[in-house]
């Protein structure tokens, strides 16, 4: 599996050239010893690249394709410019391109791809040097010795590195789909906070009327005094709230801008002016078959039970011995004296050998339980999910075609009743306050689903945003053999 991809001879050439330039030259011929030659063609060899195992050409591929859209040269893409117009997509893409939780995800793939490249590569070769000195200098021996593991055990090394790296793609993925999700869920709240500010507005536009009819009726002698504080104290309980919703959009905003990759001392970023929701029918049986074969979580535990079946390889490779070979030349004799080095090690600890196996199955079998445990959850957290969409959409749809209308019917009859005599203000006011809380709720109720949608779609059901930079479906499918 590694190549040291050199041509000897021309290279020794160049450098017994190289040497008659300086006048460098054997005592007794003008020219270099072949063993010197030998030993100054093996410092020339640091440019020696060895083969790529497979897994590691196509971990190197899945990196280059998401490198061209995610960090071209290690640079951070050109931004979209964010206007109030742009839609969600924009702002998606750019909180993806500048969120460093990405890109601190992406470099540790990008890490743990290279590894691969370490664990399947020689050690370094060695030069090494002996003399034998008495009075004088007897020899002097310069020579290279280079280690090699035992069969499969680069190869073996390298499968756990690959498996490894397939896991860091996915924590990148889900780190990937885990901020558009902060990003959606900040707008909504951003927007569903604007429109719980506009129907407060509302409402005390409305209790301004209802004060006035109020103090018209009381200075007729229809109503009493108390009417009219009743009807302040609603507006002043109204306008508080009012002061904190637009308080709380303080913080709101700081998480929309947290959410795009901004820091605190860069300017505000615009707010979607539009709501765009989210299309997906929670009810389908497809949208689970999609979760189990695309959510990262489950792929990242499906790559560490993988890397602990190539451990366990690794482990039952230390009893093959290491072998490592030699060559030492004592350039003082003449002619020159070549001495050829071997070595073996001797694996005979067994009690050791044995404990990294054990420790090997042991990892893997709390990875099979880890992966088995996230299955479950994964069904849990889509049942809970999908229940909690179905009931705010029933609630939803009561709010907007039964209570909301009902209640400002019920508030024009109680307005009309109140002017006429036959209701009293007390009643009226309860009948606004109704109105009020339903149309809040249905505020609440938007914002709840579509944060519940966003969540099933990137959280559970693992399916991206067009444009985010990963691997597409056909692109990621050689990894989950």
């Amino acid at each position: 599996m590694y190549l040291l991809q050199f041509n000897t001879a021309f290279m020794a050439k160049q450098v017994q050239a190289a040497a008659s330039e300086r006048g460098i030259c054997a005592a007794s011929r003008g020219t270099l010893p072949p063993a010197l030659v030998s030993v100054l063609v093996i410092l020339l060899l640091a440019g020696c690249q060895g083969i790529p195992a497979r897994n590691e050409r196509a971990a190197r591929h899945d990196l280059n394709a998401v490198t061209k859209t995610f960090r071209p040269a290690n640079q951070k893409p050109e931004l979209p410019v964010l206007t109030s117009g742009s839609g969600l997509g924009n702002f998606l893409q750019y909180a993806l391109l500048n969120s460093p939780d990405v890109e601190a995800a992406y470099y540790d793939w990008a890490a743990s791809v290279e590894r691969i490249t370490v664990e399947r590569s020689l050690p370094d070769p060695q030069i090494t040097f002996q003399s034998d000195i008495a009075r004088i200098v007897m020899t002097v021996m310069p020579g290279f010795m280079q280690e090699f593991p035992g069969p499969g055990k680069l190869t073996a090394r390298a499968n756990v590195a690959a498996e490894e790296s397939r896991g860091k793609y996915f924590a990148f993925e889900s780190v990937v789909l885990q901020t558009a999700f902060n990003l959606k869920r900040a707008c909504y709240e951003l927007y569903f906070l604007d429109e719980r500010l506009r129907i407060n507005r509302q409402t005390l536009s409305l209790l301004g009327d209802l004060e006035r009819i109020a103090r018209a009726q009381n200075e007729v002698g229809k109503g009493i005094l108390q009417d009219v504080l009743r009807a302040q104290i609603e507006r002043d309980r109204v306008r508080t709230e009012t002061a904190n919703l637009e308080d709380s959009r303080k913080p709101a905003l700081a998480a929309f801008k947290a959410a795009l990759g901004l820091r605190h001392d860069q300017p505000d970023p615009p707010v979607p002016g539009r709501l765009e929701t989210t299309g997906l029918n929670p009810d389908s049986d497809e949208l689970l078959r999609v979760a189990f074969a695309r959510n990262p979580r489950l792929k990242a535990l499906a790559a560490e039970v993988r890397a602990a079946q190539a451990g366990i390889a690794v482990a039952y490779k230390e009893r093959v011995p290491d072998f490592s070979l030699g060559l030492m030349a004592d350039v003082k004799a003449s002619p020159a004296v070549f001495r050829p080095l071997a070595g073996m090690t001797l694996p005979i600890w067994r009690d050791k050998i044995a404990a990294e196996i054990a420790r090997a199955k042991a990892g893997e079998l709390s990875a099979r339980a880890r992966l088995s445990a996230g299955q479950i959850a994964l069904t849990v957290d889509f049942a809970e999910e999908s229940f909690a969409c179905r009931e705010i959409t029933r609630n939803l749809d009561l709010l907007q075609n039964q209570l909301i209308p009902k209640a400002r019917q019920s508030l024009e009859i109680a307005r009309a009743g109140y002017l006429s005599g036959t209701i009293d203000f007390f009643n009226l006011m309860d009948t606004e306050r109704t109105l009020l809380n339903f149309e809040l709720s249905e505020v609440e109720a938007r914002t709840r689903r579509e944060v519940v949608l966003a969540e099933l779609s990137l959280l559970v059901a693992g399916v991206p945003p067009a444009g985010a930079p990963v691997l597409s479906a056909e692109q990621a499918a050689h990894l989950t053999p």
